[in-house]
């Protein structure tokens, strides 16, 4: 199959955003006990933190100067937030990415949304929203679907139309993703064909590390007409090559593991 007619990327990397004010915020918030972090604004505006902006920066370094073993990113999508758009902007600014063309921002890669959640800690959730700590606790992260908020079935929704629009316009190419835990956790859903265990399985064992990298290379020997097969998974190299402290905090809010 030559590149022009693969359905996919010869190359897709997933990675999510430096470390974030929010992400620090949490920690603080969980360490005082607090029921709320303290942040003001909309989670959309929150930036990354100096180290977060230290990450995204080795990452581009990285990529630039050989750790992805072959040729550079060509195209360059992210989520509309700030600390994605960020990760996105300093990562090509080290030369991480083959490419003049601006990040192209698309907002099916934004940050699940969580609703009456939004800003709550896990004691916050139990304490100010019992009836969806309940729910929550039935139903699983993956069905639950917190009042003006999303479950991870409605972000897996979105994301099937993006990965459309993906191989549609980018097949053949280099392709690199900037985005959240939650969309990191469930593209892999997608592109693997997971089920709920499966993926669940996966989140329960670690959480994504910030700037970390998730990497598939296309293989036109998978399945009837080739896919993207998986070659490595939350990799954390350019942090510990340059000595950065590796921060792997949920995502907000920071609601208790089901």
């Amino acid at each position: 199959m030559d590149k022009e007619h693969a359905p996919w990327p010869s190359q897709l990397w997933i990675v999510r955003h430096g470390q974030s004010a929010g992400n620090v915020a949490r920690d603080a918030a969980h360490d005082g006990a607090l029921d709320r972090i303290a942040l003001e604004g909309r989670d959309v505006d929150v930036p990354l933190s100096t180290l977060g902006e230290a990450q995204a920066r080795a990452l581009g370094r990285w990529f630039a100067h050989g750790g992805i073993m072959g040729p550079l990113p060509e195209v360059i999508l992210s989520s509309p937030y700030r600390r994605a758009v960020q990760t996105a902007k300093l990562f090509k600014g080290e030369g991480g990415a083959a490419m003049e063309e601006p990040v192209c921002i698309d907002e099916r890669l934004r940050e699940k949304e969580f609703g009456i959640l939004d800003g709550l800690t896990t004691g916050g959730v139990a304490k100010l929203e019992p009836q969806q700590a309940a729910f929550r606790q039935t139903l699983g992260k993956f069905y639950h679907r917190p009042p003006g908020g999303e479950s991870w079935c409605d972000v897996i929704f979105r994301l099937r139309a993006l990965m459309d629009t993906v191989s549609l316009h980018y097949s053949g190419q280099r392709v690199i993703i900037f985005a959240h835990q939650v969309v990191v956790l469930c593209l892999r859903y997608i592109i693997e064909n997971m089920d709920e265990a499966q993926i669940l399985d996966i989140d329960q064992k670690a959480d994504v590390a910030n700037c970390s990298v998730t990497e598939y290379r296309f293989d036109p020997q998978a399945g009837r007409r080739g896919n993207l097969v998986l070659q490595r998974y939350n990799v954390v190299a350019p942090q510990e090559l340059e000595a950065l402290p590796v921060t792997d905090a949920p995502d907000l809010p920071a609601v208790a593991r089901g």
